[in-house]
């Protein structure tokens, strides 16, 4: 219950409006935002590469209101990749359609992620397309299939397990040759599209995460400047799920070069470096910029005690 109250404030303008007003809410939410700019975030991701760890950066924002805001996220999406390239830091990005026009029109949102990619291959950068609600997953998925077929293969999607129809859709896109990262899913959906329960998502989470590794078998990661992720990324921070992924991978003898994990910048900060420590991969998701209000209150949602700590502040002044 809480949680799907939380989404809804995420989508709430109104509650936007207010969260974002408050110095302290902005304060909290550097707990799992790289600052507001593009040198704040390379800051974090030299930190994190200086730990071992790669990364995916996202220039935070999402459901663009007009043609002009979408073109100007991509061309700023289109600095961070110059930005990236100059800096030799090991990171790809993440982005967004709706951040780019797909809400407003299919066609804008494939010139502008076209351009991105464009401009991504000319520095040998990946792109990740991030998943959004379901509503989006069947345009999300066409406009992936269109650039790969277009010749882009520096490009990877995410799978949200929680989506009843996810099972397929990771056996197709496997046969494909894309390179996925799973997730559990992180928006409210209605029980007739997605579990309702989490075991039930913690299965399917499981179910898919064999599919992945056993597709990752002699297929490693190209290049060595740290952009590029295997096809398999088990992206969580429940340990059971991440248990699960390192002991099937022994048991199938898939080497720890050939799949990677993923987890958010300032969650389980601990974890990420024991992994890492053991020799395994890990990529941190590591959002930037001023529009961080819904990935924020997204946070608070999956984690109940990222909650309280908001409250906590709150309530010391």
């Amino acid at each position: 219950m809480l949680r799907n109250f939380l989404i809804y404030l995420s989508q709430a303008s109104w509650a936007r409006r207010l969260v974002m007003a408050l110095p302290f809410a902005r304060r909290a939410a550097r707990r799992f935002v790289a600052g507001d700019t593009i040198e704040t975030a390379l800051q974090a991701v030299g930190r994190l590469n200086g730990d071992g760890l790669d990364a995916t950066l996202d220039l935070l924002g999402e459901h663009t209101a007009d043609e002009a805001a979408a073109n100007d996220a991509r061309l700023q999406i289109q600095q961070l990749l110059t930005r990236l390239a100059q800096s030799g830091l090991r990171s790809g990005i993440s982005i967004k359609l709706t951040q780019i026009g797909l809400k407003l029109d299919e066609e804008l949102c494939a010139r502008n992620l076209k351009s991105i990619l464009e401009t991504a291959s000319t520095h040998d950068l990946f792109v990740r397309i991030d998943m959004e609600e379901s509503a989006r997953v069947d345009a999300t998925l066409r406009l992936y299939r269109g650039m790969r077929a277009a010749g882009f293969d520096n490009l990877g999607v995410v799978i949200q397990s929680a989506l009843y129809r996810s099972d397929s859709d990771v056996m197709e896109l496997l046969a494909e040759g894309a390179r996925i990262r799973l997730v559990k899913g992180a928006y409210m959906e209605p029980a007739e599209i997605a579990y309702p329960h989490k075991a039930d998502v913690d299965a399917a989470f499981d179910r898919q995460a064999d599919l992945l590794l056993h597709e990752s078998a002699g297929v490693v990661a190209r290049g060595g400047n740290g952009s590029w992720p295997p096809v398999a990324a088990i992206a969580s921070h429940d340990e059971e799920r991440i248990r699960f992924a390192r002991e099937h991978a022994e048991l199938i003898g898939l080497p720890k070069s050939q799949f990677e994990f993923q987890m958010l910048y300032g969650i389980r900060n601990e974890l990420q470096r024991q992994l890492v420590a053991e020799g395994y991969q890990v990529r941190v998701y590591v959002p930037f910029g001023q529009q961080w209000y819904p990935y924020f209150m997204r946070r608070l949602a999956e984690r109940p005690a990222n909650l309280w700590f908001l409250l906590s502040n709150l309530f010391k002044r």
